[in-house]
């Protein structure tokens, strides 16, 4: 009788877990009635539990340090008080677009690529100006997971793959750019909206991997693109300064659950249990009532937040933030 009531409980506590809704009105009203740097509102569907929050940070925490080498220490100069990649490379159009990982623990594979899309755009003038696929490496990598790569994988590992292996172009879902362009569908995370309920979607399955294009113009091993060195970065004004030399880094950063509720200001942590890590991409930074921030394009999708973007606290490492930033130098052919 007594184990039964000890699995009982078991059972309802964890019942009780998975069911926990993602977004509540006593953490949005404890937020705006908190005076602090940001504001809250819902962007998720009342339905939603909290088990579907740790599905989309996908980010596998490192418990040690970083696998890549940190980079060198160089001479800052004078930094700006402001900055935004957008504004200084405007003819790469990749900067100005948000990618969706879908209903996918992808975002650590979807940060990486669209980082390094950047970069190389940045390195070649503009002269290349498409996407890198990040389904090759959700699908490919091996070494950056643990099991497949929707249920999370590890950032660091993205970039030493971008090194030694590369990865071959690819588009958004359903856009036939590139080599291989991403399989996971954008769904709808939120309220009201355009794309499919991420609820009526497969949750999870990892596409296979590939080695071939689904272009047959383009051909699978001249195609694809590597970096010549990878490197990590936790010091504030250097990683400003590799931002305004190669363009947009990628950040890893604990995930609470206020932060699923931000609409606006400087996120900083008030209130709310951790929910996993998550990978984001860092295009500039700036100052917002005397707070400096991170300016950040994030994964899901434009309806989110800020219309897709959102800014965090610069300087003190806010959710580990500037702990695990990850980049690297695109070889221009």
């Amino acid at each position: 009788m007594k184990e039964f009531l000890l699995l009982s409980i078991c059972v309802t506590v964890v019942w009780g877990a998975s069911l926990k809704p993602l977004e509540s009105d006593d953490i949005i009203n404890y937020v705006n009635n908190a005076q602090t740097t940001w504001k809250a509102g819902r962007n998720f569907h009342p339905k939603f539990t909290s088990d579907y929050a740790k599905r989309l940070c996908g980010l596998k925490r490192k418990l040690g340090k970083s696998s890549l080498p940190l980079k060198e220490p160089v001479d800052v100069g004078n930094i700006p008080k402001t900055f935004d990649a957008r504004k200084k490379w405007p003819n790469c159009m990749s900067l100005k677009q948000l990618r969706d990982q879908g209903d996918c623990g992808s975002c650590w594979a979807v940060a990486s690529a669209a980082a390094f899309t950047d970069r190389l755009c940045i390195a070649t003038n503009a002269s290349w100006n498409g996407h890198l696929s990040a389904e090759e490496v959700l699908t490919c990598c091996k070494t950056c997971v643990d099991t497949v790569g929707c249920e999370g994988g590890y950032d660091d590992r993205a970039w030493l793959y971008f090194k030694t292996h590369g990865i071959v172009s690819g588009g958004d879902y359903g856009s036939k750019e590139g080599c291989q362009p991403y399989k996971k569908q954008p769904c709808e995370h939120h309220v009201n909206g355009t794309r499919a309920p991420c609820a009526s979607l497969d949750p999870m399955t990892t596409p296979k991997c590939q080695t071939k294009c689904i272009n047959k113009k383009i051909k699978y091993k001249r195609d694809h693109h590597k970096v010549s060195e990878s490197y990590a970065l936790t010091n504030v004004q250097q990683i400003q300064k590799d931002i305004l030399e190669n363009g947009p880094i990628e950040a890893g950063f604990d995930v609470y659950t206020d932060f699923l509720s931000y609409k606006s200001g400087v996120y900083q942590h008030t209130t709310g249990e951790y929910e996993g890590g998550h990978a984001v991409k860092v295009i500039g930074w700036g100052v917002q009532n005397k707070v400096p921030y991170w300016l950040v394009a994030n994964s899901w999708n434009s309806d989110w937040g800020d219309k897709g973007f959102f800014k965090i606290k610069r300087g003190s490492n806010e959710c580990q933030f500037e702990s695990d930033m990850s980049g690297g130098i695109p070889i221009v052919n």
